[in-house]
């Protein structure tokens, strides 16, 4: 918690100064009010009293009275701008760490935990530092103060007033106890569920065709239930303080009268309007000194729950990053060129390599096509690339120079990616296609209207409601699979990059379209490097190399009439789609 109160900037910290001031000021007329009163007291049982004493004596408590509003109102406004600040500091810098993140990362805190840890642990912070502000710093300053004014009083009133405070830190350190291990479940919880959430709404429409609402609501209730029934027994803990505060307060008032009546029965008529006096002035004091440890207790109640939240965020700030950035920006001797030498990669805390030795190297203005089984490390090869995830073992080279030792923003401004599951976001056609930062000026209208044309996506683009100003719903879903493939290739092409990625992004295209596509690329980027991962033989079956996986090795290298001649797993896979006389005529 400590540890992110040092991203307190100087503007905040010479608010928190002026609010101690104010707060200062706060408790001194606070603990003025009962001097007035007892003087009010002692005028009233003095004889030759007059009534503009009495109503100066009151003007000054009200004078008091105003003034420690005002200055109330002004540690409100400061700790809420505070507080406010700092929460949007912290969610800017734990957006920026994430935006660092390689897959590895996002994969171990999870998406769901990710949106919790910005959004509610952010908030646990901010309402314990806008609320602390006011009660942690207010409470010891008046709990001191109060004390060295009842100090010498009377000692059974100082008795009583330390039972009373005695009880309630007992009662504060029980339920801390009892409590503070249910709070980090808690957070857990809220993770679950909106995990749970999340899900239920990006797959509705899988959810919907098996009729698995049901199985949904069974999901999200068990979650749901189990986080119910954990804040329940964290509130009704809670509500224990109050009737135990109210009992102490009660009983602390109770105690002073009953013992100051005692005192009064037992004393001379002089010392009897002192002792009236003072348990007057006991009673105001001792209510003070109760609630400023009340207000503590309230805060270390919270206070468990913010370190958990603040746990938590430390966890993502402090979070070691596997993809380093580089410092290599200069100009290489090659250009357009992708080489892999000898590659091995397996995921993190996996034992296998799921990619074992891979070599080959793509110059520039060639298309260089992968194929293989499912799970063959297709996807994976090529995502090594622009550096999703670094190599295990061997060097991935870009113009010559290894990938590790790129800036990144360098490196991806040389890369257009085109990624298996095409991604639309919610804005515009035009602001989609032009969408990101390539190191150039951003494409204008007509090269925009050039790329969706080589995307041959022109004719459905037109005709919707706006044209290429026409809004895009999120996620896509206004438009269709193949629709999305190919604004997503448009936005690859209008980056205009030295080397094109497609992760097997013509699966969802018909063979028509497909063919025309292919056709418009190779005339559009006949001077840049391109690689595709292709499920489809008839969509890299022209590529100059064709590089052929199996279980994560290399089997086989060459053009497709070389493939067919040499290599069984592409052959077989090659007559899985196509008849002998196609392949034979291809």
């Amino acid at each position: 918690m400590f540890k992110l109160l040092r991203k307190l900037d100087k503007k905040d910290i010479s608010m928190i100064i002026v609010a101690i001031l104010l707060i200062v000021l706060q408790v001194f007329l606070e603990l003025k009010i009962p001097d007035y009163m007892t003087e009010i007291t002692r005028l009233i049982q003095t004889e030759d009293t007059v009534v503009t004493d009495i109503l100066r004596e009151g003007g000054y408590m009200l004078a008091c009275a105003l003034l420690s509003l005002l200055s109330s109102i002004g540690v409100g406004y400061i700790a809420a701008s505070v507080s406010s600040n700092f929460s949007c500091n912290l969610r800017d810098d734990i957006f920026g760490k994430v935006e660092k993140f390689s897959t590895a990362e996002i994969k171990k805190f999870q998406t769901s935990s990710l949106i919790t840890r910005t959004t509610n642990d952010v908030s646990q912070l901010e309402m314990i530092i806008a609320m602390g502000l006011q009660a942690f710093i207010k409470a010891p300053i008046m709990a001191v103060w109060a004390i060295t004014k009842i100090l010498n009083k009377n000692i059974e009133w100082s008795i009583l007033v330390a039972g009373c405070v005695l009880i309630l830190l007992i009662t504060v350190i029980s339920l801390m106890i009892i409590v503070l291990p249910r709070f980090e479940l808690v957070q857990k919880l809220i993770d679950k569920i909106n995990g749970v959430t999340r899900e239920n709404l990006t797959g509705i429409r899988v959810i919907r065709a098996f009729n698995a609402e049901d199985f949904q609501k069974k999901r999200f209730s068990q979650v749901n239930n189990e986080l119910t029934k954990t804040q329940l027994f964290n509130q009704r803990c809670f509500a224990l303080l109050n009737p135990i505060m109210n009992l102490v307060m009660n009983g602390l008032t109770l105690g002073i009268y009953f013992i100051g009546a005692y005192l009064i029965v037992q004393a001379t008529m002089v010392d009897k309007i002192n002792l009236f006096s003072n348990m007057i002035v006991f009673t105001s004091y001792g209510m003070q000194v109760i609630m400023s440890f009340l207000l503590l207790a309230l805060i270390f109640m919270m206070w468990p729950r913010a370190q958990i939240s603040a746990e938590r965020i430390n966890e993502i700030l402090d979070c070691d990053l596997s993809i380093l950035d580089g410092d290599y920006t200069g100009n290489p001797k090659e250009k357009g060129t992708v080489e892999f030498k000898n590659v091995s990669f397996k995921y993190p805390d996996a034992s296998e390599y799921l990619l074992k030795d891979i070599s080959f190297k793509a110059n520039k203005g060639e298309t260089v096509a992968f194929i293989g089984s499912t799970g063959s490390g297709k996807s994976t090869l090529i995502n090594l690339v622009p550096r999703f995830y670094d190599v295990t073992d061997g060097e991935v080279l870009v113009d010559g120079v290894d990938v590790k030792k790129y800036r990144l923003h360098a490196l991806r401004n040389k890369i257009g990616y085109v990624s298996q599951k095409a991604f639309m976001f919610t804005a515009s056609v035009s602001e989609n296609v032009a969408y990101g930062d390539n190191g150039k000026a951003r494409p204008n209208k007509e090269a925009i209207k050039k790329a969706i044309d080589v995307a041959c996506a022109t004719e459905f683009v037109t005709k919707m409601d706006g044209s290429y100003d026409a809004n895009i719903a999120r996620g896509g879903t206004n438009v269709s699979g193949g629709q999305k493939q190919r604004l997503s290739i448009a936005r690859a092409i209008a980056k205009d990059p030295e080397i094109y990625i497609f992760d097997d992004t013509f699966s969802a295209l018909d063979f028509k379209t497909d063919a025309l596509l292919r056709k418009n690329l190779k005339k559009y980027t006949d001077d840049a490097t391109i690689l595709i991962v292709a499920q489809r033989i008839g969509t890299i079956m022209n590529a100059d190399k064709i590089i052929v996986l199996d279980k994560g090795r290399c089997v086989g290298m060459g053009t497709h009439q070389e493939l067919l001649r040499n290599c069984a797993v592409y052959k077989e896979i090659a007559l899985s789609q196509l008849s002998k006389e196609e392949l034979d005529n291809a």
